[in-house]
């Protein structure tokens, strides 16, 4: 049997529901990159003074 169609009102609740959540992950995964980048960065500046430090241990 097919489900029951859905009236146009319902389907443009379900689709901004949809939307929202879709909206949600995405910043989810925004955040998640940002901080993925800044660690990123804070290891690159770590290493980079590391090898200040020992070039002037030389």
């Amino acid at each position: 049997m097919r489900p029951k169609a859905l009236d146009f009102e319902q389907l443009v609740s379900q689709n901004k529901q949809e939307l929202l959540n879709d909206e949600e992950s995405i910043t989810q995964i925004e955040l998640r990159l940002e901080n993925k980048q800044e660690a990123i960065v804070l290891a690159e500046r770590q290493k980079n003074q590391q090898k200040i430090i020992a070039g002037d241990r030389f």
